[in-house]
């Protein structure tokens, strides 16, 4: 019988202590551009967002769940056969008002992959570059064979439904962001905090990485900015083809 095993990863090597994630005085201080705004001002405050959105994220998931159970099954015993290791792993993200959770992936890459990223980044002053700018590599040696299917696919991301289930996610929202991206976030890190984060949103369904990463932040305030139940439609209708496209999916 398939044990689900289970890894803890601190991404990238950065930790943050507490609960709650303070903004460093080099980001909280006033820079040019958006204004801080307190949260009263955000999307949360509305029923619609608080109970609609709500519903509507474990409705669907509750009734996609039988056919994603076997699919989970399906991606398990891959990861297993592929490479040795745990099938899943959690990382440590930022969410709503700036609380940590733990956020679940299929594990996509090697156990050593700390380590090689480390080299490989000390080795290549254009993958620094793009891991500076993107947070990302396009060739990430760290990744397995079926990881990067999984990526490709996006079906790594499958083990977050349990996160939409237990109200830390949506299924829209910013993409989860590590502690050390908040500081290019900036200001406009308190966009980012007036709503939960989800699996697909307008970034995914923009070019994900095929876009910078100042246009993903700019995508994230135009989607707290004008957040609508029709709008969050409209990205789920768009999001399969965005992923069977694989636009910017590495």
């Amino acid at each position: 019988m398939m044990s689900a095993d289970l890894h803890s990863y601190d991404s990238d090597g950065t930790t943050a202590s507490g609960r709650v994630f303070t903004l460093p005085e080099s980001v909280s201080s006033s820079s040019p551009g958006l204004p801080v705004r307190p949260a009263l001002l955000g999307p949360a405050r509305l029923f619609r967002y608080r109970a609609v959105k709500r519903i509507l994220d474990v409705a669907l998931v509750l009734i996609a769940s039988p056919f994603l159970f076997l699919l989970v099954l399906v991606v398990a015993a891959a990861i297993r056969l592929d490479s040795p290791g745990p099938i899943f792993f959690s990382h440590r993200r930022i969410r709503g008002h700036g609380t940590f959770f733990t956020m679940w992936k299929f594990r996509t890459m090697c156990l050593n992959s700390a380590e090689l990223l480390d080299e490989h980044l000390a080795a290549n002053p254009a993958a620094r570059s793009e891991w500076s700018q993107f947070h990302k590599l396009r060739n990430d040696p760290r990744v397995t064979r079926v990881g990067r299917f999984l990526r490709r696919s996006s079906l790594d991301e499958l083990p977050q439904l349990w996160n939409v289930l237990t109200g830390a996610m949506s299924l829209v929202g910013p993409r989860p962001i590590v502690a050390a991206e908040v500081e290019k976030y900036g200001d406009h890190f308190a966009d980012y905090c007036m709503v939960k984060p989800g699996i697909t949103g307008l970034w995914q369904v923009s070019g994900r990485s095929g876009t910078g990463y100042q246009q993903r932040i700019q995508l994230d305030r135009k989607y707290v900015q004008n957040w609508s139940l029709r709008g969050d439609l409209i990205i789920l209708a768009r999001t399969p083809r965005s992923v069977i496209r694989q636009v910017g999916a590495y």
